[in-house]
Parts: structure tokens; C-alpha cells; sequence
């Protein structure tokens, strides 16, 4: 997948060369938190494919928040961003951990004065980086363009189990595997009780209790742990945690339902998942380090 002309980029902050490399400097510039040695690169880390690899992000003074730090991939093509989904642009979104107490807690202003840029400039360079972080050219991509041996046996027996019986097309569709809307699969709760509102809070809508963005597939292999708290170790987990339909709670999304597959069904999920995995690309386009 590559920065193709569908990616919706804002006619008031066109991508340039210039903008993106500002942008990249200050993704990885510590100076924008409060004590100076978090920068966004830090939860959003490329050898790990832009996340962290932890349960709940950490901020400044190792304070804890109470959510994972989602990926970055492919983000350019989003709809919605944060796991609630709170705000609608990228221009918007990456200003709003430099202002989190728990992740860099600096006002704009102080942000802005630190690295010589105003607040516009810092919110355009920063999205614009954003957009070129970009996976593609995965085995599944390469299978469906043609190379029937990119795709092992048992990944190609789970694609049709994740375009069928498993049902995972019902939120995971499109280039990004996410239908980039919101989805009660019940980890918020936890011994019956709502640990999270998660798009509640945002709409107020009683059926978005415990409700979280659909994440995307790429990548998914490099991005464990998983959901929007962290609380599933694997991929075999995740299928696991599916495959009994969730946790039961009064707003649990319709399609979740007890999928009853077998052993080798499940690690055939898991090899076709493990085969979004593929080229990561951010900046001018150069390849980033995943070792």
C-alpha cells in the first residue's frame, strides 16, 4: 500500500518533503515532554511497528496511562482516531498526547516554544509524518496479486476461515482490515462490571458502552500486547478470546457468537494473521528498522 491518491490528505496540508521530515525530527524529539526524555516515539516505537509493547502506555515520570498505544500504520487512511475515536483528524490527534498529563503534559504554547515552531506548524509537520507510515506488499497482498505461493497452505485455509465461519470480515474489511467504527466485544468488562466506557464517554449513547475502535490487522503480529487495554498477550489468545464470543454483557456487539473452532482452525487464523505482516515504510519512504 502506498501514499496512493484515496488517502484522504487535508487540501490545507498538502504532504511535502520538507513538512515530512520536520515532522519526523519531531516525532522523535524529547524535548516536547515535560522532562524531556519521552518523545512520541516513544509509545509509537518503529522496531515494534509503531507501538510499544506494552499493556498501557508510559509517559513522563513513568506515569501509567489507562490504554495500549495503538499503532501507527496506515494511519494516513483512518477515519477516526484514539480508541474511542474523540477526535476526527490527524491534525487534531497528534497534538493531543503532547497535552496528556500522563503521557508528555506540556501546553502547545510551552510545546511550541521548546522546538522553535507554532502550534500550526507543529500539527501539520506531525500529521504529515503520520501519513507515511505505511505497511504493504504483506504475503497476503502478494497472494492476492497473483503470487499463489505467497500464502502457505494453512494461511490460505485461514483466510477462508476469517472471510467465513469466523466471521472476522464483519468489523476487520477493506485494504486495513477495519471498518473504522466502534464494536463491543466485552474486554472492557471484567467480572461484570464496565472497566472502561470507552465510546460512551465520547457520544453519551447507551449502545456505545464499552465500545472501541476496530483496530487494523497490519502489522498485527509485531503489535502484541493486544485490545485497547492490553490484557491479551498472543494471537492465539485473541482467537481464543473470539472463538467463545467475548465477553457476555448487556451491549456486546450482535455478531460476537461462540465460534466453536477446532485446534487446527485456530492456527490457521493465526498463520493468516501472521501474513499481514510485511514492508514498513515511514518518512521519505525509507524502510524502518523491525529488528
Amino acid at each position: 500500500m502506498g501514499l496512493d491518491a484515496y488517502m484522504p490528505i487535508p487540501e490545507d496540508n498538502p504532504l511535502t518533503p520538507e513538512k515530512v521530515a520536520r515532522g519526523r525530527n519531531l516525532f522523535f524529539d524529547r524535548r516536547l515532554s515535560r522532562n524531556g526524555k519521552v518523545a512520541c516515539a516513544t509509545c509509537h516505537d518503529p522496531r515494534r511497528a509503531f507501538t510499544d509493547g506494552r499493556p498501557l502506555a508510559v509517559g513522563v515520570f513513568g506515569r501509567k496511562g489507562t490504554r495500549s498505544a495503538p499503532t501507527l500504520v496506515n494511519r494516513g487512511y483512518g477515519a477516526a482516531f484514539f480508541w474511542d475515536g474523540r477526535v476526527r483528524t490527524l491534525e487534531e490527534q497528534v497534538l493531543k498526547p503532547i497535552q496528556d498529563p500522563n503521557e508528555m503534559d506540556l501546553t502547545i504554547e510551552e510545546a511550541s516554544r521548546r522546538v522553535k515552531v507554532s502550534r500550526a506548524e507543529l500539527a501539520a509537520a506531525l500529521a504529515s509524518y503520520v501519513r507515511t507510515i505505511l505497511s504493504g506488499n504483506a504475503p497476503l497482498d502478494r497472494y492476492l496479486n497473483g503470487d499463489r505461493e505467497a500464502l502457505s497452505a494453512e494461511a490460505r485455509r485461514g483466510l477462508n476461515l476469517f472471510r467465513g465461519k469466523a466471521n472476522c470480515t464483519a468489523c476487520h474489511v477493506g485494504p486495513n482490515f477495519t471498518d473504522e467504527r466502534f464494536h463491543n466485544t466485552g474486554v472492557a468488562w471484567r467480572e461484570g462490571q464496565l472497566r472502561d466506557p470507552g465510546r460512551f464517554a465520547v457520544t453519551g449513547k447507551e449502545a456505545d458502552r464499552g465500545a472501541f475502535k476496530t483496530p487494523t490487522l497490519r502489522e498485527i503480529a509485531r503489535t502484541a500486547p493486544y485490545m485497547h487495554d492490553g490484557s491479551i498477550a498472543t494471537l492465539e489468545d485473541v482467537i481464543e478470546f473470539y472463538n467463545r464470543g467475548g465477553n457476555p454483557n448487556a451491549y456486546r456487539d450482535p455478531e460476537l457468537r461462540p465460534l466453536n473452532l477446532n485446534t487446527e482452525e485456530k492456527q490457521a487464523l493465526v498463520a493468516f494473521l501472521r501474513a499481514l505482516s510485511g514492508a514498513l515504510r515511514q518518512g521519505r519512504g525509507q524502510t524502518a528498522s523491525l529488528s
